[in-house]
């Protein structure tokens, strides 16, 4: 409504304007007129384009005309007087045309900023140095800083902005769970940004034609020729079939349990009773669960115990152990 108030004022009100102040005959209000059509005119197009195209197509334009004076005075310190009469000639024709120049190819570029990071990551890649894309579920995860402390992992860390988007979004659920897990994977991306081991930056890269954030990811990490830091099981399969790198940190911990052999001594702290008689349960840093035969009476204290055997199950492994020095054997059958 208020275009179209505009529109009538610029219609009519110029005329009006022209006629009283500019000539109060029908050339006057003729003129006035015109006036208001082009200012209609400009209007109507400006109308589509966006602000940001505007300023960056007024900066354009004065790149031009900033250059043509750069020419101006560098056609003036040659100092040839046919020279400088041909260009006096030519300057306005010339200065309108780099204005105009500057203002069209600034805002044909600015689809191009988006492909700014990649383009930059891709030139590091071609350099020799490795990129790793973080998706949501490494970040929620939070191991992977550590890994990063570590010096495990080399070149540069990214994760695109629709990740971090998808964080706040969690962090302003209405779920504690989730808000819990937002908040603990901003902080994480906060303490990789702060980090002097690894170089960590958030790209401003997105799959518009995509929904799902894995799917991006994935598109993502292709295009750079990265790979992907995961906790999902789901993006090993999805880089199978990429033919991507997948850097599983669940699988990295699985690779990392420490390997144990029957006849070895180990110092292992009792937490509880055990099924059987006797029995007292302990845990390794991974969380694998020891056995200790006549561990009972250990409860609570840490005890040398001695490997007896190994039984991987579908959970995981179980380490059955006897307290050194005591006798008989210890293993699944004495459960």
């Amino acid at each position: 409504m208020i275009i179209w108030i505009f529109r009538i004022v610029a219609a009519v009100g110029t005329p009006v304007l022209t006629y009283l102040t500019v000539s109060k005959d029908l050339k006057g209000a003729a003129f006035g007129f015109l006036i208001g059509l082009v200012v209609i005119g400009v209007e109507y197009v400006l109308e589509s384009v966006s602000l940001f195209s505007l300023i960056v197509g007024i900066i354009g334009a004065v790149m031009g005309i900033i250059i043509s004076k750069l020419l101006d005075y560098a056609v003036f310190q040659i100092g040839n007087d046919e020279f400088n009469r041909i260009w006096l000639v030519y300057n306005s024709i010339i200065r309108y045309s780099l204005a105009l120049l500057g203002m069209v190819i600034s805002i044909k570029k600015i689809p191009e900023i988006d492909d700014l990071d990649k383009n930059i990551l891709s030139l590091g890649k071609r350099s020799g140095r490795n990129i790793k894309v973080l998706d949501l579920s490494a970040i929620v995860d939070g191991r992977v800083l550590d890994i990063c402390e570590t010096h495990f992992i080399t070149g540069s860390v990214v994760t695109p902005r629709f990740v971090v988007q998808e964080l706040h979004a969690l962090a302003e659920s209405a779920e504690p769970i989730a808000r819990a897990k937002g908040r603990r994977g901003l902080d994480i991306l906060a303490r990789l940004q702060e980090s002097k081991d690894i170089p960590f930056r958030v790209i401003d890269r997105d799959i518009k034609d995509l929904k799902d954030s894995s799917l991006k990811v994935a598109r993502i990490a292709n295009e750079l020729g990265a790979a992907i830091i995961t906790t999902d099981f789901n993006i090993n399969k999805l880089a199978a079939l990429e033919n991507l790198v997948a850097l599983n940190i669940n699988d990295l911990t699985i690779a990392l349990k420490p390997v144990v052999l029957p006849g070895e001594d180990m110092s292992v702290f009792v937490m509880k009773d055990g099924k059987e008689k006797e029995q007292g349960v302990g845990y390794l840093d991974d969380g694998t669960m020891i056995v200790v035969e006549d561990g009972r009476d250990f409860v609570g204290k840490k005890v040398d115990a001695t490997v007896q055997s190994i039984l991987q199950t579908s959970q995981g492994r179980i380490i059955f152990a006897r307290v050194k020095g005591s006798r008989g054997p210890a293993g699944p059958g004495n459960r």
